[in-house]
């Protein structure tokens, strides 16, 4: 640690320090949209294409940071243009035609660079360009780094909204009047400037990775894109900042050591990501099978009460568990109060939940039948599954689509939602009679009813139905109902 700290009071550590942490700021803030708009490739591309403006620029003004700067986004802007050319107007595939354009003048500009510096009294190393030399890095480079991620970050904020709709609304952007093609030039300038803003210190070939891997990463972490941004961007900080140390540690080159470090922040997020992270991925899955074959066995269990066959051996026969996973998922439910503590027999809570998932799959069994068209032979093993991972307000939707169906298709009663009418007032067709039942299905339902003045056993037909509420009439008086409360009062037809 020592050691370290002795390294970065030289003036070349300071310098390497300083480009190394605008870079990463800048290439993860930068990285974020071109990840999202599927540019990685384009960003590779513009990378390599840079070269031929490097040769160009050096033969005008000799070895100049300015000049090079200039050389290499003339170039950049060059390739761009010729990517979409060719794109638009030529029968090739997008990847081809990026490939095409940026291998060609990499091609010419490794060609420039080797023939020039063979040259007598000419400095001008290829392999500087291709992986970086940050500890090389003068103050004009630390000044033409801070322009660029000072240019980039401002475009970033003040045309932030232009850039989110573009990115995700392309379409809606054209109406807005945001021309998408120019936010498209528009992003590739500025990543013109972070390629050639990152030469120095991780080169051509690894500016590729501090672009889209810290960018990737946060995508890991977030799917919001000003935190995407800010976490992108504190992630190719911390990335280029590791990287510099352990190589000036451990004599290693910096930009690849960068890019390292880059990914292996990938890997962790990729791993332990709270949303998307592998291992909550697996432990998420872990309780849903879980879930699963705590609600199997209720769903049986219930079946087998039903026809008074329910003991250990019939019920193990229909789940196909092992004794010892049965019993540990029985303690469970019994913790739940589900299952009867001295027995297998549900409780009042188990056979409500238990006739939930029956409802659950007999509805979508006469869905798959009714809407989908499948047959009834089909049916069972989609439905088992779905069963699981059906809401109760989606349940109620399919109930209501279906016209309240009784009966499955394969002729088995569906079970009443608990807690819901046995014929709901919004069934009622238009200018139908019926009377209000004095049984409702709790007593909040009856003091709404009372607050409206609706009286029970007394004829009223329904005079309006519109998507929010329905106009009833009973007697003289005329009630606007609300459509959810209908749904939970029970009448007689």
């Amino acid at each position: 640690m020592i050691e370290i700290l002795q390294h970065f009071q030289e003036a070349w550590a300071i310098r390497a320090l300083l480009a190394s942490s605008m870079v990463g700021l800048m290439c993860g803030v930068l990285g974020s949209f071109i990840v999202l708009r599927n540019m990685a490739l384009i960003g590779d591309a513009l990378a390599h294409a840079i070269l031929p403006g490097v040769v160009v620029a050096f033969l005008i003004v000799g070895h100049s940071t300015l000049g090079f700067f200039v050389g290499s986004v003339v170039a950049g802007l060059i390739a761009a243009i010729g990517i979409t050319w060719v794109q638009q107007n030529v029968k090739t595939k997008n990847d081809a035609a990026i490939g095409i354009v940026f291998t060609a003048m990499f091609a010419i500009g490794v060609i420039g660079i080797s023939k020039i510096s063979r040259q007598p009294g000419v400095h001008l190393d290829l392999v500087d360009f291709l992986f970086g030399n940050v500890l090389g890095v003068s103050n004009e480079d630390l000044y033409l780094t801070f322009g660029v991620m000072i240019f980039v970050f401002l475009s970033v904020i003040v045309f932030y909204r232009q850039l989110f709709v573009a990115t995700f609304q392309p379409v809606i952007a054209e109406t807005m009047g945001i021309s998408v093609k120019t936010i498209h030039y528009f992003l590739m300038l500025l990543l013109s400037f972070a390629v050639v803003a990152s030469l120095r210190t991780v080169g051509l070939i690894l500016v590729v990775a501090m672009l889209i891997t810290p960018a990737a990463t946060a995508l890991l972490i977030s799917n919001r894109l000003h935190k995407v941004v800010i976490f992108s961007g504190v992630i190719g900080l911390f990335s280029a900042i590791i990287g510099l140390v352990v190589a000036i540690q451990l004599d290693l080159t910096p930009g690849p050591a960068m890019a390292v470090v880059a990914t292996l922040f990938y890997i962790v997020a990729a791993f332990f990501s709270p949303t998307k992270g592998l291992v909550f991925k697996y432990f998420r899955k872990r309780a849903l099978k879980h879930r699963i074959q705590l609600e199997d066995i209720l769903k049986q269990s219930f079946r087998l009460q039903q026809r008074e066959e329910l003991n250990l051996t019939n019920l193990l026969s229909r789940l196909g568990f092992k004794k010892s996973i049965l019993r540990m998922h029985l303690s469970t439910l019994r913790s739940q109060n589900l299952v009867e503590a001295d027995s297998l027999k549900l409780t009042k809570n188990g056979q409500k939940e238990a006739r939930r998932l029956v409802r659950a799959h007999r509805l979508w069994e006469t869905y798959l039948v009714n809407k989908v068209g499948l047959t009834a032979e089909q049916i069972h093993e989609d439905a088992e599954k779905y069963e699981h991972l059906l809401t109760d307000e989606i349940l109620d939707e399919v109930d209501a689509t279906l016209g309240y169906p009784t009966q499955d298709p394969h002729g088995s009663p569906i079970p009443k939602k608990t807690n819901f009418p046995d014929f709901p007032l919004v069934n009622l067709e238009i200018l139908q009679k019926a009377k209000i039942t004095g049984q409702q299905i709790n007593e909040q339902i009856v003091f709404k009813l009372w607050e409206l003045g609706l009286v029970p056993e007394t004829t009223f037909s329904i005079q309006r139905k519109e998507s929010d509420f329905l106009e009833i009439q009973q007697g003289e008086k005329q009630v606007k109902l609300p459509i959810e409360l209908a749904k939970q009062v029970n009448i007689i037809v």
